[in-house]
């Protein structure tokens, strides 16, 4: 057995951790999209694939048995990549996908399908926003310049940003609520746009515009091709045992 264990998230470490601790034979992959990436237990490598004939040659380049797409579930793009190669070269494939957010009592949600039903979303002026998405979906939101934009980054963006009004944040989480809480209100923000990536490790966005009374757009989860599902690294390794 060899195993691709797709990462990005921090379930993906805590997997890379239980497979290293269980010697088993993985390659931890990176998209490559931070110059920092998170020191992983197994061998790792950066960069894509090439789409989906590059992927199949490199499982079959390399052996490998089974695939664990532990990706952020925003990157429908490589999950569907993951599918389609691994059915045209006999690879069993599960996900490790943690479950979305649900609103709680005193959430003022604006659920929105897309990136583009967010900036719909937005006031045309005038808010102060906290735009908690990560870099590669900035373009978009510059159909509104006349809000002022917070960004969270993990590196120092290495190019002027599309958005003519904002500020930029470098840091890593995962966060807690309080330091969440006193960013926005020392930044004075109106409204918060997030993805429905689900987990801990995001959350505290979420406690905090509830403590203070913050709308939150918040983005469904992009379709992926049906795949097997599980929720905890445990899981995987029964699967992998059993498959």
């Amino acid at each position: 057995m060899r195993i691709l264990l797709l990462g990005g998230t921090t379930e993906a470490s805590a997997l890379a951790k239980q497979l290293a601790m269980a010697g088993r034979d993985a390659v931890f992959s990176y998209a490559g999209r931070t110059a920092r990436p998170v020191l992983q237990p197994l061998p790792m490598r950066l960069g894509g694939f090439g789409g989906v004939a590059g992927l199949v040659e490199y499982l079959q380049a390399e052996r490998i048995s089974h695939v664990v797409d532990a990706t952020h579930p925003f990157a429908a793009q490589m999950s569907a990549n993951a599918v389609a190669a691994c059915a045209e070269a006999g690879v069993a494939l599960c996900a490790l996908e943690r479950q979305p957010w649900q609103a709680e009592k005193g959430d003022r949600w604006i659920e929105v399908a897309d990136m583009q039903g967010a900036v719909d979303a937005l006031p045309e002026n005038g808010a102060r926003v906290f735009l908690a998405i990560g870099k590669q979906n900035l373009q978009v939101f510059a159909a509104k310049p006349d809000n002022h934009y917070l960004l969270r980054l993990v590196d120092a963006p290495e190019a002027a940003l599309p958005l003519p009004d904002c500020a930029v944040v470098v840091a890593r989480g995962p966060f807690d609520a309080a330091g969440d809480q006193a960013l926005m209100s020392e930044h004075g923000i109106t409204h918060v746009v997030a993805k429905n990536a689900g987990g801990v490790g995001a959350e505290a966005k979420l406690q905090a515009a509830r403590a203070l009374g913050l709308p939150i757009v918040m983005i469904d989860r992009p379709q992926v091709p049906e795949r097997q599902i599980l929720r905890t690294a445990g899981e995987v390794m029964t699967w992998l045992d059993h498959s």
